[in-house]
């Protein structure tokens, strides 16, 4: 990364007033009033509005993930670890937001571009669409489970609408998704502006917490009525296979937090740019309050019986009254909640895209042929891969295990390490400058 100058730039508190810049660290999308195929009423993303929209990239699948992490590493040892990886993603979202003020990038391809050239640029972009893409389709995959039922360990469990009205040719999995797909993803996914899904990403928050409220009402009544077994607090070691066991949960755990490649399309949006590490902190710490929730009576509920995907276990009797009713209300609410997160992982994914294929074309908001190009090929891949791939715990696994660790932790990690040592070359080549003048 190449310094200018070594006295610290002073930063711009509008976005209103900061200057275009037209290189190849810009956004692919335009971030302000008056820009080229901007949008005349635009005149900056409000706190609440970067707030939903951060807390709904990071608010997807993983949270039905994560009651089966408890089940591996027991209720303390899980807990602790979900916190400690939202203190974690604090600060490596920070590195990238110090770094890009410094650099002046305003994406984070740019950014890998300043520190690492083309080849950086491009790697961080195909990481975007390797996670991305398996994220959407985990997405796509517990929808349908939800929907149209899914199996188990040779169990079958029905979807809520298998339920209501039986098995249809409507009904089954592929007419769900394809259903869903045109008439709810499409719509959503030609929205240019990430801004403009502030409205839905509220909605599907409040959906989440639709969800946590059912499912914590239906664990304390069961605790009352003491039906609830006492859950695990730590994990079962017994050897060296169950040792190994307890790093499969670090993909679920990884991707549960993956947000950084959003954080720049919201901070370029925000009408004051010095909001954005109070936007992170605010959706990190409603993030993992949901998150610890939702984990702990997850596994107080179900216990050892807790399912890859926990909304799956809301198909069974709980032994409550009215719980017909109220399994479906959680897993309506939490498939309802996906569909609304899908656009906003979306988003970043199609900018990526564009940007590894068509590096020097013009803004893709400018390009309307591009655009829906780019959007029907992207939710042709994720539809099929929906339909192909059996569990949301594989394609955990291969996301959480390369592209988003990544994405999260190494890649800014690496542009730390590689800044810092520009910055000391660059002082190292000065001083050694004012020895040679003075001899």
């Amino acid at each position: 990364m190449t310094i200018g100058s070594l006295k610290p730039t002073k930063e711009k508190k509008s976005r209103k007033t900061k200057q275009p810049i037209v290189d190849e660290k810009s956004p692919l999308l335009p971030t302000k009033h008056g820009e080229e195929g901007g949008f005349d009423e635009f005149n900056g993303a409000s706190f609440s509005g970067a707030v939903f929209n951060l807390s709904t990239t990071i608010v997807g699948a993983g949270i039905m993930a994560l009651p089966a992490t408890m089940k591996v590493l027991g209720l303390i040892l899980g807990i602790a670890v979900i916190i400690f990886m939202a203190f974690l993603t604090e600060a490596s979202i920070e590195l990238l937001l110090r770094f890009s003020r410094t650099s002046k990038s305003v994406s984070y391809g740019g950014l890998m571009g300043d520190a690492f050239g083309k080849y950086g640029r491009m790697l961080i972009q195909f990481c975007v669409l390797v996670n991305n893409i398996g994220v959407l389709i985990v997405y796509m995959i517990i929808i349908g489970d939800v929907l149209s039922g899914t199996t188990s360990d040779g169990i079958h469990h029905a979807g809520v609408l298998e339920g209501w009205f039986g098995e249809q040719w409507w009904n089954g999995r592929f007419s769900i998704l394809l259903i869903t797909t045109l008439a709810v993803f499409a719509p959503l996914a030609s929205l240019k502006r990430i801004d403009s899904l502030r409205y839905t990403s509220a909605l599907s928050v409040a959906l989440a917490v639709v969800f946590l409220v059912i499912t914590v009402g239906i664990t304390l009544f069961k605790l009352i009525n003491g039906t609830v077994l006492m859950p695990r607090l730590f994990p079962d070691v017994t050897n060296l296979t169950s040792f190994l066991n307890l790093f499969t949960v670090v993909p679920v755990l990884v991707t549960a937090y993956i947000c950084h490649y959003n954080v720049h399309s919201i901070d370029n949006e925000l009408e004051d740019n010095t909001q954005i590490k109070g936007v992170v902190r605010t959706s990190l710490a409603l993030c993992s309050s949901v998150y610890v929730m939702t984990s702990l009576f997850g596994f107080l509920l179900f216990g050892d019986e807790t399912l890859d995907d926990v909304l799956a276990n809301f198909s069974t009797d709980l032994g409550i009254p009215f719980g017909s009713l109220l399994n479906d209300a959680v897993r309506v609410s939490y498939a309802a909640h996906l569909m609304l997160v899908f656009p906003i992982v979306f988003f970043p994914l199609r900018l990526n895209l564009d940007g590894l294929l068509f590096p020097s074309a013009r803004p893709l908001a400018s390009d309307n042929v591009r655009f829906a190009s780019l959007s029907i090929g992207l939710i042709a891949v994720i539809f099929l891969g929906a339909n192909f791939i059996p569990s949301i715990w594989d394609a955990f696994q291969f996301t959480g295990a390369t592209a988003a660790v990544c994405i999260g932790f190494i890649f800014p990690a690496a542009i730390t390490l590689r800044s810092v040592y520009d910055f000391n070359y660059l002082n190292t080549s000065n001083d050694l400058a004012f020895q040679f003048v003075d001899r």
